[in-house]
């Protein structure tokens, strides 16, 4: 099952207001559904893939028997949610390297929904009657309830004062619609985020043959990878380790963008399937599409790469 997805706010940093509408905050980690209709916990991320191994310290979620949940996986670094921090995290499958991130730095689920319980499909069921359900349930170390507010507005300024990604607002009469982006769900970031995808590569200006920066891109409506810009940013330790090693895996002889690339990022640079998928941070994107001041947080695994028509 894939999870509901809120629509940008029209107006940056706008959000809806008044009695209709409630308000959470928006974490910055990683979406996971979790289910335990079956016979063992599973924790899917927004690509429908297992990532179960991934976080054993939430194995305690198998404790509530038969129900599906959507939330949120975050790893706190310095009192507030760093998707730089959980990156670590999400590619490990080997259990015993799983379990000892785990002790280090264990995860927390932050639980917003419930989709269903005891057998009951509670997805045509209206916002707050989920939430009443949620409420309800007894939930296990290391999985919290995301609270729930009345005043956007005060939110809005609460997060940004505390470093926090953003808010969505959720119509209180909506139903949950698996899949969709609903503008029943608004949500409204301080700092804009995207997953890109990569389509080549540039070393180090000093020739050291090092990762230097990264040629992005993005999907447009016809399929075709339009081009983002260039990131350089955030290519430091174990993530440039990780990079390398991934691109060197699917080297390609020519550029896979369908636009031209500017001479002075297409320079010296080397090209590659646009397969992989990394989670950047930037300021805004010019008339043209491009990024401005992009910043890599990590490789993705749990996201497609966001289409090129989303700004």
């Amino acid at each position: 099952m894939l999870p509901m997805l809120a629509t940008p706010a029209a107006t940056p940093g706008v959000l809806p207001s008044g009695p209709t509408w409630a308000f959470e905050v928006k974490w910055d980690g990683v979406r996971a559904l979790a289910d335990t209709t079956g016979e063992t916990l599973r924790l899917t991320s927004r690509n429908e893939r297992e990532i179960s191994a991934a976080y054993p310290e939430l194995g305690g979620l198998a404790q509530l028997k038969d129900v599906v949940l959507d939330g949120e996986i975050v790893l706190m670094s310095a009192g507030i949610p760093s998707f730089a921090a959980l990156a670590e995290r999400m590619h490990v499958r080997d259990p015993r390297r799983a379990q000892a991130l785990a002790q280090r730095s264990p995860v927390t689920y932050l639980v917003f929904d419930v989709l269903s319980r005891e057998g009951v499909d509670l997805m045509g069921r209206r916002y707050d009657e989920r939430r009443a359900v949620l409420s309800s349930l007894e939930l296990p170390e290391h999985v919290q309830l995301s609270p729930v507010y009345g005043d956007g507005g005060d939110l809005w300024q609460v997060t940004g004062e505390h470093g926090l990604e953003g808010v969505v607002a959720k119509r209180r009469s909506s139903v949950y619609r698996a899949g969709q982006r609903s503008p029943d769900w608004i949500k409204a970031a301080h700092h804009r985020t995207r997953a890109a995808l990569v389509g080549g590569w540039r070393g180090e200006s000093t020739g050291t043959g090092r990762l230097g920066a990264l040629l992005l891109g993005a999907p447009d409506e016809a399929g075709d990878l339009r081009y983002l810009g260039r990131a350089g940013s955030g290519l430091t330790g174990p993530l440039a380790t990780t990079l390398t090693t991934l691109l060197a895996e699917v080297a390609a002889t020519s550029s896979p963008f369908a636009d031209e690339v500017p001479d002075q990022d297409g320079r010296g640079a080397h090209w590659c399937e646009p397969v992989l998928v990394v989670d950047c941070r930037y300021l805004t994107r010019t008339p043209g599409g491009r990024l401005r001041q992009p910043v890599i947080r990590g490789v993705r695994t749990d996201a497609e790469a966001d289409p090129w028509e989303q700004r």
